[in-house]
């Protein structure tokens, strides 16, 4: 027996799916306070985001380090308000006058404690005269830097542009001003997974479960994660990562659970036992696939890298809630809609799923098994070429939405002083002994040896920060993803003053040694993943090859995912249908995050098409009738709960930021992959082939020594199977219309 049918999950989750039943009232009201409390309290107290990245034991972490220990205001955030005129020069007496009145004004919003009007002697102000900013400081954090924020300092600034200035936050102001949410990619997601959900059920009623758990569930998933943000730096793509997972797996969990209770009360089983049944049943199912996608993730933690610990506890945050209500939240709805859960039907009931496409399909594969793997590796191949190209880099503000402040800004300091400006570097060089002032010759030779390195185009003259380090701000002569600016990180670091080397921060260099970090780790994240992946499938079916199998699969899905990620930002093709000028670069973090959780959402589909396998292969010891039943019973309820991810998935492609139409595209490609022509025809052609090796293991082979050839048999099955008794549905296959 396995862990899952040693009875203990089964009889567990079939108590909570029985009470849950039999009070339903008191489980909505406990789901009720939990969610209105959690809304409440997020709305109440903001969902700070931070976008600053902290890589500990790589060098622009030590360069921060150096910095804040000289300087702790150094940790709070400062921004730009960009201004620019088209005609005549910023410094003249009428704009100089102007700007001035802006800045007293700005003084006076909160939170604001530094404001310095542009100046060609700060280095503020373009040749021309034309573009400058005004350095703004705040008293608080980066993350703390919210829309309203933003909103009062560009208020503040109306003299300015009253004057004819034009005025645009930039640097982390600005991307506060761009906040915004995803809720037009949720809807459009939410409208195709209600058409989806219509065919599958073909009733409004049982369409809507699905959508109504799913969106309890996320509101409660986002105002965690957005309270977390007052505690921990949270980026702005977390929550959006999490609303599209979030969204996804929370349909198709509640989609799967519906099924199953729809088939129980076909056969006529009173409504609290089908409830029971079904949660008992496909409940374990949907804790194992929720539980793979949480310790996929899980897996990134050894990548050392904190904005992917972020982004895969925030994500699990939504995976775990959507699986807590798939498992309580939805019975105690179907307790209260009883018989009516077919009620409203706009479609009539199909033909049975033996009699349909998906059957033909699986006589066809299990006819010629090698026909169709062949094809299906052709295929997968062809799609995965791609990725041998595959080439990662930093996007800057550059690729944001024209018209958007970030991009906006970006533009202007560019074109007036030169595309290093909006990537700064800072050259931060430890003291040992503490300097005795400005005059110590450490700073002169600093700056001497930064002037000196190709690729700077300017240097400020050396400042100390406090008497243990001397800093120096870099003004590259590319652009921040220009793969010269991260050569100029690595040159400047090899730079050394009386033998001591200096270390190189901003958000560029960070991104540079986050891409490094990620180089060196992702082998160990894969290995990782893959491992703890195949064991709990092993823990699941003890069957070493189909866990082997399982893992070799889902590898072949991610690589069509970074296929289509290389051909689409990398190449181009179709970019500009998805908002987007031309080909920008892969943020280095991007295929990590995706294959984390590609490998936990593929396993979703690979366990409820197994768990149908093992079920025909325990009735009947015939792997390929097995093969061919399972492949037709699940064909048309996995092919549903795909497209949905699907959709939901792709719609997340006409969000603003780049990154995550990349994480839209890969996962949609992915999972659109892994349901046809993985699911459809790799898994079960080559399950055809190698036949009764699928459920080899080597306990069995010793038990035939001592007990026998019948001992051999068939063994149990998988997460969903458990005892069949009276009114109960044995296979999905067995029940006409579902």
């Amino acid at each position: 027996m396995s862990t899952i049918e040693d009875g203990v999950l089964y009889r567990l989750l079939g108590r909570i799916g029985r009470a849950c039943a039999g009070h339903p009232l008191r489980a909505l009201a406990v789901w009720a306070l939990l969610i209105a409390g959690l809304v409440t309290a997020v709305a109440m107290a903001g969902r700070p985001t931070d976008n600053d990245v902290d890589l500990p034991g790589s060098d622009a972490q030590a360069a921060r380090d150096l910095i804040e220990r000289g300087d702790p205001d150094a940790a709070n955030a400062n921004a730009q308000l960009v201004v620019h005129i088209d005609a005549g020069r910023l410094d003249d007496a009428a704009n100089t006058a102007a700007l001035t009145a802006a800045a007293t004004r700005i003084a006076d919003v909160e939170h604001v404690v530094r404001v310095v009007p542009p100046s060609a002697e700060r280095g503020t102000l373009s040749t021309d005269g034309q573009t400058g900013y005004l350095t703004l400081g705040f008293d608080v954090q980066p993350r703390n830097l919210d829309q309203p924020l933003a909103d009062a300092v560009v208020a503040a600034a109306a003299p300015a542009r009253d004057a004819g200035i034009e005025t645009v936050p930039g640097g982390p102001l600005a991307a506060a001003a761009d906040r915004t949410n995803a809720r037009t990619s949720e809807l459009l997601g939410i409208g195709a997974a209600v058409v989806v959900l219509l065919f599958a059920f073909g009733g409004l009623v049982a369409a809507a479960l699905p959508i109504v758990t799913a969106l309890f569930t996320l509101a409660g998933a986002l105002s965690v994660i957005g309270l977390a943000g007052h505690l921990t730096g949270i980026p702005t793509v977390a929550a959006t990562l999490a609303t599209m997972v979030g969204l996804g797996v929370g349909i198709d969990y509640a989609l799967f659970l519906v099924t199953r209770h729809r088939q129980q009360l076909t056969l006529g089983t009173p409504v609290p036992e089908a409830i029971a049944h079904s949660v008992a049943t496909s409940g374990s199912a949907v804790l194992f696939a929720g539980g793979t996608v949480i310790i996929a993730l899980g897996g990134l933690a050894v990548a050392g890298v904190p904005l992917l610990a972020t982004l895969a506890w925030t994500t699990g945050i939504a995976v775990l809630f959507a699986v807590a209500g798939a498992v309580t939240l939805l019975p105690a709805l179907l307790a209260l809609l009883g018989t009516r859960v077919d009620a409203l039907r706009v479609l009539p009931r199909r033909a049975g799923a033996g009699r349909g496409g998906w059957a033909r399909l699986a006589d066809a594969v299990s006819r010629r098994p090698w026909r169709y793997a062949l094809a299906a590796a052709i295929l997968l191949g062809t799609l995965a070429a791609p990725a041998l190209d595959l080439s990662l880099g930093q996007i800057d503000a550059g690729s944001n939405p024209a018209g958007s402040a970030s991009r906006r800004s970006f533009d202007l300091l560019g074109e007036g002083f030169g595309p290093g400006i909006n990537g700064p570097l800072t050259v931060a060089l430890p003291l040992d002994p503490p300097a005795t002032g400005p005059a110590d010759p450490r700073l002169a030779a600093l700056t001497g040896a930064v002037r000196a390195v190709p690729g700077v185009t300017q240097a400020a003259p050396a400042a100390l920060t406090g008497t243990s380090a001397a800093t120096v701000r870099v003004t590259p002569g590319t652009a921040p993803g220009d793969p010269g600016t991260a050569d100029l990180v690595r040159d400047l670091r090899a730079v050394r003053v009386d033998g001591v080397a200096p270390h190189v921060g901003g958000a560029v260099a960070t991104r540079v040694d986050l891409a490094q970090r990620l180089g060196a780790r992702t082998p160990a994240v894969i290995g990782v993943v893959v491992a703890l992946s195949a064991l709990l499938l092993l823990l699941a079916f003890r069957a070493p090859v189909v866990a082997l199998k399982a893992a070799v699969m889902n590898l072949v899905s991610i690589g069509a995912a970074y296929g289509a990620l290389t051909a689409v930002f990398s190449w181009g093709w179709g970019l500009r249908l998805l908002g987007l000028d031309g080909p920008v670069p892969i943020e280095s973090y991007v295929p990590t995050m995706l294959f984390a959780l590609l490998f936990g959402l593929s396993m979703d589909y690979e366990v409820f098409l197994l768990t149908a396998i093992r079920e025909a292969w325990q009735r009947t010891a015939d792997n390929t009738a097995a093969v061919r039943e399972g492949l037709a019973g699940t064909g048309r309820v996995i092919t549903s709960a795909a497209f949905i991810m699907v959709v939901v998935f792709a719609s997340f492609t006409l969000h603003s930021d780049p990154v995550i139409k990349m994480f839209g595209l890969g996962m949609a490609v992915a999972v659109a992959v892994d349901a046809t022509v993985v699911r459809g025809l790799l898994v079960p052609a080559t399950m055809a082939l190698l036949g009764p090796v699928n459920w080899w293991r080597p306990a069995r082979r010793r038990a035939a020594h001592s007990a026998g050839p019948e001992s051999a048999g068939p063994e149990p099955a998988g997460p969903e199977t458990v005892s069949h008794t009276p009114g109960t549905a044995k296979h999905p296959s067995e029940v006409p219309g579902v």
